[in-house]
C-alpha cells in the first residue's frame, strides 16, 4: 500500500517551505555523490562523535536532515513530504510550519540517540522530521482522501487507516530495533528516529495551534 496523492482542494496558499525544502535535499544529495564518503562523514550525525563532543557536533544535528543514503531514501522521503507536507504547512503557515519541522527533526534524532548513544554509524536522513509531518497530517487531517496504490489499483482511503498502518509498522520494528542496536553495529532504518519523530508530530501539533480551524490560525 503506497501512498501516491491526497486531495488539495481545501489548500489555501502555495505550499513555498515544502518546496524549499525538497528542494535543498536534493541539492544536499548531489554535494553527497559528488564529493564523497568524506562529505558524509564529516557533516552526518554519528552519535558517538556527538557524545565525545556535542558543543563541537552540534551543527550535525541539523546537516544529517537534509542527507539520504541513496536514491530510493531520497525519493521516498520526498514523496511522503510533497504529499503530506504541503497540507500541514497550509495549516501552520510557513514560518511555524518551518519550526514544526526542524524541531520534529530534532527530536526523532534523540529519540535514535537514546537508544544507542554509542554508535558509531552515521545517521542521516529527512525520515524522522517527515515521520512528524505525518503525526501532524493524521491529527489535522484524519478523514482527508489519501491516494495508494494497492497492487495495480488506485484506490482513496482515509488518512487514518493509511497513517494508521504506517505507525503501526515503526512501532513493532522500533522494538525490535532497540534489541537489534545493542547486539550489532550494522546500518539499517533507524526506527526509532520514525517513532520519536511521529510522537513529536502529534504533540506540535497541538502546542503549536494545528488543531484549530483554518480562519482562527494567525
Amino acid at each position: 500500500m503506497f501512498p501516491i496523492g491526497d486531495d488539495n482542494s481545501a489548500r489555501r496558499a502555495t505550499p513555498v517551505v515544502t518546496v524549499a525544502l525538497i528542494a535543498i535535499n536534493l541539492v544536499v544529495f548531489f554535494l553527497e555523490l559528488q564529493r564523497g564518503d568524506g562529505f558524509i562523514t564529516e557533516w552526518a550525525f554519528i552519535p558517538a562523535r556527538f557524545t565525545d563532543n556535542p558543543s563541537g557536533d552540534a551543527v550535525t544535528l541539523l546537516s544529517a536532515m537534509f542527507m539520504h543514503g541513496g536514491w530510493m531514501h531520497l525519493g521516498g522521503n520526498m514523496l511522503y513530504l510533497w504529499i503530506f507536507g504541503d497540507n500541514v504547512e497550509d495549516r501552520f503557515g510557513p514560518v511555524r510550519y518551518l519550526l514544526f519541522y526542524l524541531v520534529a527533526g530534532l527530536a526523532a534524532t534523540f529519540a535514535q540517540y537514546a537508544v544507542n548513544p554509542g554508535s558509531s554509524i552515521p545517521n542521516v536522513g529527512a525520515s524522522g522530521a517527515i515521520a512528524g509531518v505525518l503525526g501532524a497530517y493524521l491529527l489535522m487531517f484524519p478523514k482527508a482522501r489519501v491516494d495508494v496504490l494497492l497492487g495495480r489499483q488506485v484506490v482513496a482511503m482515509p488518512a487514518f487507516i493509511v497513517l494508521g498502518l504506517w505507525v503501526v509498522l515503526q512501532l513493532v520494528s522500533g522494538v525490535g530495533s532497540i534489541a537489534d542496536t545493542a547486539q550489532t553495529e550494522q546500518g539499517g532504518v533507524a526506527y526509532m528516529a520514525h517513532v520519536g519523530g511521529f510522537v513529536a508530530g502529534l504533540a506540535l501539533a497541538v502546542v503549536l495551534g494545528g488543531l484549530r480551524r483554518p480562519d482562527r490560525i494567525a
